[in-house]
Formats: C-alpha cells, structure tokens, sequence
C-alpha cells in the first residue's frame, strides 16, 4: 500500500520531466553559459583599471604587471585619491620617504615629488620600486612584498636573524601580524590578476629591473 501510495505521487512527477534530448540540451546550454559568464564575473569581482600605465610602467621597469596589479587593488582598490595617516598617497601608496628615495636613486624629475598623485607617475615609481626591490631580494617575490609594506630593511633583518626564512609556507613566522596579513592578500590577488588578465602581457621568463 505504502508503495502504491509513493508510485502515485513520483509518476505524475517522471512524466513532466522534460524528455532526454531537451535535458541533454539544457545540460549544454548551462555549460556553455557557465563557460562564458564565469570568466566575466571573474572580471567583474577582479576589476582593472589604468592597464595602459600598468603595462607601460612594467614594461619599462621590469616589474612584473601583475604584482603591480595586486599591489594597486590591496593599497588603493585603484583609487587615486586615497591617502594613508602616514601620508602614503595614490594607487600605491607611496610615503614621502619611499618617494624621494625612488626619485633620488631612479634618477626621476624632482618634479614627480608634486605629482605623486597623478596615476601615471605613481605607477611608474611604485613599479621602478617592486623591481627594485625584487633584485634586491634576489628574485624572492614573497619577500618583496613583504619588504614593500614593512620595509627592505625590517626584512633583510628578519632573514639575516632567522627570524622568517622568506617562503610562503612560513609566512606565520614574520613578525608584523598587518604584513603577514598584507603578503597574503598580495599574493591571492596577484594569482587571480595573473589568470584573468594573462592575455594583455607579452610572456617573460622573468621580471627584473634592467640594466
């Protein structure tokens, strides 16, 4: 009786389905939309923006564009007009310090010092700094953006101690919570940027300031 009573309800149930060619082609049809709508909501959950400065600066320094991208999205969310209570201003977020530092040893116009605002120069200070940075790190990417948020010499100091042996694995191991906190964010949207926007960049076996 129980089963009379449960064919009854499914019956009505198997017959409504649609048949197996339409299910096969429904099933089709939300792959391809699958297909087709996850890379654009990729895109829209990981925006870029100033990509003509991005890939200029990169490409002139050295600088991998797509660290460049993460460092932009976690400093600024590619704002321009943010500035930090340490007086860090632009996209990336340059102090006072690391802005007469990159103008002094880049050999850049005093004048950069007025515009640190303007995307295009931040850009290009902030890339010429990374690429800096990563040779001065030897090509250890965790370990320039670590030193980008804490600074070459607190780093240099940590693995010259012992203290961080400057991999991904052992980021517990770095002393400033915000900067193990900061690599990590780099670092995941430094991946994403590298998967969506690939396509823009001429593949380099490496990213170095040139000589």
């Amino acid at each position: 009786m129980g089963n009379f009573g449960l064919q009854k309800w499914i019956q009505p149930v198997i017959a409504a389905l649609p048949s197996k060619r339409k299910l096969g082609l429904a099933f089709i049809l939300l792959l391809i939309f699958l297909i087709v709508a996850t890379p654009l909501f990729n895109r829209w959950m990981y925006p870029l923006d100033y990509e003509e400065q991005i890939l200029y600066s990169s490409d002139a320094t050295g600088a991998d564009p797509f660290l460049v991208m993460a460092v932009i999205r976690v400093e600024s969310k590619f704002n321009p007009d943010v500035e930090s209570h340490a007086g860090a201003q632009g996209l990336m977020q340059l102090t006072p310090n690391t802005v007469d530092w990159v103008v002094e040893r880049g050999r850049f116009s005093p004048a950069f010092k007025e515009s640190v605002r303007d995307p295009a120069i931040n850009i290009h200070m902030g890339s010429w700094y990374l690429s800096g940075l990563m040779k001065e790190f030897q090509g250890n990417q965790v370990a320039t953006i670590a030193a980008y948020n804490a600074g070459p010499g607190n780093v240099q100091k940590w693995l010259k101690e012992g203290r961080w042996d400057g991999t991904r694995r052992n980021l517990n191991q770095i002393p400033y919570g915000e900067t193990r906190h900061y690599v990590q964010r780099v670092m995941f949207f430094h991946d994403k940027y590298r998967s969506l926007y690939s396509h823009l960049v001429k593949k380099r076996e490496t990213y170095t300031l040139p000589q």
